[in-house]
């Protein structure tokens, strides 16, 4: 895989069973994400846009063909390497926020650094410094059910990149929040991708999100319709 390349989908298939019914959420489907990339997968529900996600992020295997991440074909590891993979070189961030409702936004964002070992004082250092950074300086002490959901979502792109991941997964990240919040997140997401050329890949119903991505992705049937890079 080249240097640049983050992703790679190698004719990925990935086949459910609904009773009897064989449905084909991915079908055959190949692309590259390369590095500092702000790309988004889109097309209605269906479409295959979450189950590419979760094969990126190590949450599914395909049926048929290969997935990398890096230099790591995900399938062919160990179930417990790819735990590592997903907690060191993956930051996830949900449509539904995800926190630990019984720790406050530090504790939160801290989670996967305590899980890496990293020292308390360099965990203190890197919370504090992103925290400042998605806008929640002094809030630190907070609770999920005391944030509105900008700021719970907020408190998961910070958890997300804390840990400076090769690549941030977003599943329809701007749907739960009102408009000016989803301005803001977005404006957020691209100074991080432009300031330390984070990786996102986006799934998204969002118009807001399409037109800002640099690569918009469009797929039908578990199949890419369009690929359409921007500059």
């Amino acid at each position: 895989m080249q240097d640049h390349t983050i992703v790679r989908l190698e004719d990925a298939t990935k086949i459910y069973q609904q009773g009897k019914v064989e449905v084909r959420a991915v079908d055959g489907m190949s692309f590259d994400i390369a590095k500092g990339d702000f790309a988004a997968l889109c097309g209605p529900s269906g479409s295959g846009k979450t189950t590419v996600l979760n094969l990126i992020g190590g949450l599914d295997v395909p049926t048929s063909g290969r997935v990398f991440l890096e230099d790591n074909e995900l399938a062919a590891l160990a179930r417990s390497q790819v735990s590592v993979i997903r907690r060191d070189r993956i930051g996830f961030v949900f449509q539904a926020y995800n926190l630990i409702p019984v720790m406050t936004a530090y504790e939160n964002a801290e989670f996967v650094l305590k899980l890496q070992g990293v020292p308390d004082r360099e965990c203190r250092d890197r919370v504090m410094a992103i925290l400042k950074q998605v806008g929640l300086e002094g809030l630190e002490n907070r609770r999920p059910d005391e944030m509105s959901g900008g700021q719970q979502q907020r408190v998961a792109i910070a958890r997300a990149i804390v840990t400076k991941p090769a690549i941030v997964l977003a599943d329809e990240p701007t749907a739960n929040v009102d408009s000016a919040t989803a301005n803001a997140l977005l404006d957020l997401m691209q100074q991080l991708n432009r300031d330390y050329a984070t990786t996102f890949l986006f799934s998204t119903h969002d118009r807001r999100v399409m037109d800002l991505a640099h690569r918009l992705i469009r797929l039908r049937d578990g199949n890419i319709d369009s690929d359409e890079v921007r500059h």
